[in-house]
């Protein structure tokens, strides 16, 4: 197996959903065939990792994924700003590389930086406070105590707050000036690829040290990349 996928931002929530059925659907065409799996955040719409439970709504999701890992593909999972604190279920279970703030791996010779997005705005100082409250070894041990039911209706709450967040990032016009600035910094300091999520927009820049693609969403677009006999591409699924 050479091929290997990158996906991010599918925000999933609940089985019956559209996009949550197209990614079962994709995953299970590729088993077999994917070397490894990157996520690049935001898989969920909320996830923070228990030692001994997960949220029922995401029991396909990862039964999916385990039955990837078991027949051979490693999965990367950059966190997002939905999902953190991944937890033991990734670790012990699927033998998951987690990256929390991104970070580069080696694909094939090349140098690929990885990250979510959330992180490229480093102006953006409220926001960068609050994600670093929220991965807070105190609030992780906070976390661990509250009941799950709880934990799971204050999820709901903040996807109904998120959804409007969500349909308005897909219209926003993409920082390309800031996103270019990012990518030509990590490809100065010896980075061939940088690959990002976050921004649900689909793009693809190249620079003169490198390549700089986005792979919008899988939740109305259902974008990923594709890395395969040395190339990388930005494709789009339907079932």
């Amino acid at each position: 197996m050479t091929r290997d996928i990158f996906l991010a931002d599918a925000h999933l929530l609940s089985p019956g959903t559209k996009n949550y059925q197209q990614l079962l659907t994709f995953l299970e065409s590729q088993r077999g065939r994917m070397r490894t799996l990157y996520i690049l955040g935001d898989l969920f719409e909320f996830w923070v990792g228990y030692r001994h439970l997960v949220f029922t709504p995401y029991i396909p999701i990862l039964e999916k994924l385990r039955s990837l890992h078991r027949d051979g593909t490693q999965i990367v999972y950059v966190e997002g700003n939905h999902d953190f604190h991944l937890g033991p279920f990734f670790r012990d279970n699927l033998d998951c590389l987690i990256l929390p703030d991104g970070g580069t791996v080696e694909i094939d010779g090349k140098r690929v930086f990885l990250c979510h997005g959330d992180l490229i705005n480093d102006r953006d100082r409220g926001y960068l406070l609050w994600r670093r409250l929220l991965r807070s070894a105190p609030i992780k041990a906070s976390m661990a105590l509250l009941p799950g039911d709880l934990t799971w209706r204050v999820a709901l709450w903040a996807s109904r707050m998120s959804q409007k967040g969500n349909a308005a990032k897909s219209k926003r016009s993409l920082p390309l000036e800031l996103l270019e600035k990012f990518a030509r910094d990590r490809l100065a300091q010896g980075c061939d690829i940088v690959i990002t999520g976050h921004f649900h927009q689909a793009f693809r820049r190249d620079l003169d040290q490198g390549l700089l693609l986005g792979l919008g969403d899988w939740i109305t677009r259902f974008s990923y990349a594709v890395h395969e006999n040395g190339h990388f591409e930005l494709k789009t699924y339907s079932a």
